[in-house]
C-alpha cells in the first residue's frame, strides 16, 4: 500500500488508523494528509489520523489538494513536512485519494527546490505514478532557480 518514491518519502491511497502503526514500524515520523475533509464518504477523517499519529508519536499536517491545482502554499506544506520527517532521520508518508495529488504535489516542491524534473519522473514511475500532468509546471520552477 505504501509506495517508496525515495528511501525517507513514501506515498499512499487513504490511510485508515490501523495503518498508522504500521508505518511507524516503517520509520515515518510524519504523516501528511492532502486529502480535502469530506472528499468521498468511505475516507477516513483526517482527525483520526491526526489523533492516532498523535498516540503513535509520529507528527501530522493536513495539506489539502483538490482537483484545482496547486498553489504555493501547498508546496510550502510539503516542504515542511519533508523537513520535520527526514530533518530528525524520519520518514514522510503522505497520502491522498490514490497517492497521485500526493506526489505530484512532492515532484512539484521539490523541482521547485532544485532537483531535476527527469529524474523526478524516474522516481515517480518506479512508484507507479505518472507526472507527466505537472511536468511543464516542474520545468518552469527548475528554470526559475
Amino acid at each position: 500500500m505504501f509506495r517508496p518514491l525515495t528511501n525517507t518519502v513514501l506515498v499512499s491511497p487513504q490511510i485508515s488508523v490501523e495503518d498508522v502503526a504500521r508505518a511507524k514500524e516503517m520509520g515515518v515520523s510524519f504523516i501528511l494528509n492532502n486529502r480535502p475533509e469530506g472528499e468521498s464518504a468511505d475516507q477516513t477523517p483526517g482527525d483520526d489520523i491526526a489523533e492516532a499519529a498523535a498516540a503513535a508519536g509520529i507528527g501530522y499536517a493536513a495539506v489539502p489538494v483538490n482537483h484545482s491545482g496547486f498553489a504555493p502554499w501547498q508546496l510550502d506544506g510539503m516542504d515542511e513536512a519533508l523537513g520535520s520527517a527526514t530533518g530528525g532521520g524520519g520518514k514522510l508518508l503522505a497520502y491522498c485519494r490514490s497517492g497521485t495529488r500526493s506526489t505530484l504535489l512532492w515532484a512539484l516542491a521539490r523541482a521547485r527546490a532544485g532537483d531535476n524534473p527527469d529524474a523526478l519522473s524516474d522516481l515517480a514511475a518506479a512508484a507507479g505514478y505518472d507526472l507527466s500532468p505537472v511536468r511543464q509546471i516542474m520545468d518552469a520552477l527548475g528554470a526559475a532557480q
